[in-house]
């Protein structure tokens, strides 16, 4: 499938009735865009001449900050009650039967399936914790960066912004228990994911994605492991982290060092706004207090989360101390904005019985609050120059439907009221990643091609 994001355009204006800008709503906002997709001026209040006039309210695309591609293919498969009570560990099982079957292509086939769906969702980037690495018997390919290729090509086909976020993996448990067969394909020692990692730098650069360090937990590396790895980590790349996700890793880490996964994280590792820590459920008021202190932002997956029996972010808390939050789609149950944003906050409404919890003061709009924090959270947790309909930043346009009546009669805030807590994804019309449109009225170029290479795959899993 071809490479959307090396479509070839000029500099163009874009002109919009209505679009959010970083200090709230304008009217007839003139956007202009260079060759290389940058946003170069904003100017309020200006004319239609020599502009494509925008179908509906213009917002910036929001970035996905957490995404496990191949899981996609699983979703729908896990609800099926076991023998016991049922968790994450339970789900688990399902995960490494569904990754043991997945060639190179499938897997590259399921991301860009993924990706035209995150884009009609209206994320305009993604960050893709990445650690599927190996061949199915736990040896590495040939080109041991075989399976981040696959998914650098899996955006590059969809044409959405990529951070790519190779996983550190190499334990089944705390304290450096050895990993498991299910576990066979994530595995490297340090010295393999540095090689892994300087061959993935040149590819992320020839495609025009950000590469970014993970570790898949402290369950699954060790200190002196994470130590020797953060050593060398380069500039100001982004690190992301699962933390704190489950009672059972608060329990483990208690007992391996007497200390919560987030308390440990704290106190032994460098911390700040270069870092991105996932989930966070199961976070004390000491551990929340410290991390909207670090200026780290805390990743919130809320469909997954209530989809696994996680639990529920403390949210309402966090954002009151000034934390800095985004969301991801994790296992993609549902790769949808909508629905993370409101699971987001109907959990704290859900948990605490009151109404708005996630608004940033009184007489405010929840859907504006919530949207500007994942903008915010979303871009830093990428490290990219997104979020924002600003100069400088890349045109990554959300253009709303303009025919709808909800749509069509909302002015300022009540657009993201109405399309967060009213209506849902068919409420994108238009996407536009770095100055380029990859959705025009619902549908992507590639449709046909990636739908069919997907349903190929599916079938395939179907009859394991």
């Amino acid at each position: 499938m071809p490479d959307s994001r090396r479509h070839i355009h000029g500099s163009h204006a874009l002109l919009a009735a209505q679009a959010l800008l970083p200090g709230g709503w304008a009217h007839n906002v003139r956007i202009e865009i260079d060759a290389a997709g940058t946003i170069t001026s904003v100017t309020p209040d200006a004319t239609t001449e020599n502009a494509e006039i925008a179908a509906g309210p213009v917002i910036p695309a929001l970035s996905n900050l957490h995404s496990h591609a191949f899981q996609r293919a699983m979703a729908g498969l896990a609800e099926v009650s076991g023998a016991g009570d049922d968790s994450f560990w339970t789900w688990r099982e399902e995960m490494y039967r569904t990754v043991g079957e997945l060639e190179p292509e499938d897997a590259e086939a399921i991301a860009a399936k993924l990706y035209v769906d995150m884009l009609k969702a209206g994320f305009g980037a993604v960050a893709e914790f990445h650690y599927l690495h190996h061949d199915r018997s736990g040896a590495a390919y040939a080109d041991p960066a075989q399976m981040s290729k696959r998914i650098l090509a899996a955006a590059g086909t969809a044409g959405i912004g990529l951070t790519l976020l190779p996983v550190f993996y190499a334990h089944a448990g705390f304290g450096g228990a050895a990993p498991h067969a299910g576990q066979r394909r994530f595995i490297h020692d340090v010295d393999g994911f540095e090689r892994l990692m300087a061959a993935l730098a040149p590819a992320c650069d020839a495609a025009g994605a950000t590469l970014g360090y993970a570790f898949h937990s402290l369950r699954a590396a060790t200190p002196d492991e994470m130590d020797a790895l953060t050593a060398s980590l380069p500039g100001a790349c982004p690190v992301h982290i699962h933390v704190a996700e489950q009672q059972k890793e608060v329990d483990d880490s208690l007992a391996w060092s007497g200390k919560r996964p987030m308390q440990w994280l704290f106190d032994h590792m460098p911390v700040g706004e270069r870092w991105c820590l996932i989930h966070c459920t199961h976070a004390d008021e000491d551990e929340i207090r410290r991390l909207a202190a670090s200026g780290a932002v805390a990743g919130l997956c809320p469909v997954t989360e209530a989809n696994l029996g996680d639990g529920i972010f403390p949210g309402v808390s966090f954002r009151a101390q000034g934390g800095r939050i985004g969301i991801g789609t994790d296992s993609h149950v549902s790769p949808s904005v909508v629905e993370e944003l409101r699971w987001l906050e109907y959990g704290q409404r859900l948990r605490d019985e009151r109404r708005n919890r996630l608004a940033d003061g009184p007489h405010r709009s929840v859907g504006r609050d919530l949207y500007a924090a994942a903008l915010a959270g979303g871009a830093q947790a990428l490290g990219q120059p997104v979020g924002a309909i600003a100069p400088g930043h890349h045109a990554s346009l959300v253009v709303l439907d303009g025919r709808d009546a909800f749509i069509d009669s909302a002015r300022g805030d009540a657009i993201l009221d109405r399309w967060l807590f009213a209506l849902g994804d068919r409420t994108v019309r238009d996407v536009m990643v770095a100055g380029a449109w990859r959705i025009r009225d619902g549908r992507h170029p590639q449709d046909e091609a990636v739908d069919a290479a997907f349903r190929i795959v599916i079938r395939k899993l179907a009859r394991k």
